[in-house]
């Protein structure tokens, strides 16, 4: 059985930070961080019918950019500060920074080469963190197309070779849906290819990136798929809900509960 999270930095915006967090708790999900405020955490941390699912794994910097990883790093080290306290042990990483308007603030290395060998030996350290603070990192690819221009790890397959590279068990891949269906499709085929990497998964609807259940992608065979494989990890809803935010989140529920 799959458990299911839900992002605080796509619902329930019209709410305080920490209100937010206990909403989504209070209906019955585990909480999903895109970030924080400091003056919060302690509250959240003693809440003990607040679960927090993920936290981002990383700030500032970029694992591709030689220039950018050791701020890369130095985020890193930073959040699992905020990880511990608040008893989590899975984090999501990404390659580098994002702005505002979701494009890549480091610009990627021209080579090849010199990209690949960068981010092949910043999550050999990461990989490395994990081990000493027994967590778990999910790398997420991210589509290229409408959302994160620039972004070096657009394919799942992308993402999965560097894992194969750094060969370490703490380091999963995050599969975002979402993501897949605009980068490359083949949604199914690619969750079944690939289900022994998979730590975690996100899902929205595509167009729109509203809840599951408003747009193309065929959510019930999504959902079968992963029971095949054998999932039974989190499957976050990051999505934006195209009405009611508790409607959606009520959708998301039923889609991935049948």
């Amino acid at each position: 059985m799959f458990r299911l999270s839900v992002c605080t930095g796509t619902v329930l915006q019209d709410l305080p930070f920490d209100k937010r967090v206990k909403r989504v708790a209070e209906l019955g999900f585990e909480v999903e961080l895109w970030g924080w405020e400091d003056s919060a955490l302690d509250a959240i941390a003693a809440d003990s019918n607040i679960t927090i699912a993920a936290v981002p794994g990383w700030g500032a910097g970029s694992m591709v950019n030689p220039e950018g990883v050791e701020v890369f790093l130095d985020g890193v080290e930073k959040n699992l500060v905020v990880a511990e306290k608040l008893g989590c042990r899975m984090l999501n990483i990404g390659a580098g920074a994002i702005d505002e308007t979701g494009r890549v603030v480091h610009q990627a290395p021209q080579h090849p080469g010199v990209l690949w060998m960068s981010a092949y030996k910043a999550l050999c350290r990461v990989a490395e963190l994990a081990e000493k603070h027994d967590v778990v990192y999910n790398f997420e690819q991210l589509n290229t197309k409408t959302d994160h221009a620039g972004y070096p790890f657009p394919h799942v397959e992308d993402v999965v070779h560097l894992l194969e590279a750094v060969d370490s068990p703490r380091i999963r891949l995050l599969c975002d849906v979402y993501h897949v269906q605009i980068e490359q499709g083949n949604v199914i085929q690619t969750i079944r290819d690939y289900a022994k990497f998979v730590g975690h998964v996100h899902v929205a609807d595509v167009p729109g990136r509203h809840e599951p259940g408003t747009g193309e992608i065929n959510y019930p065979a999504v959902v079968e798929a992963l029971r095949d494989v054998g999932y039974e990890g989190v499957v976050g809803l990051e999505a934006f809900p195209a009405g009611d935010d508790i409607q959606a989140m009520q959708r998301f529920r039923e889609i991935f509960s049948a």
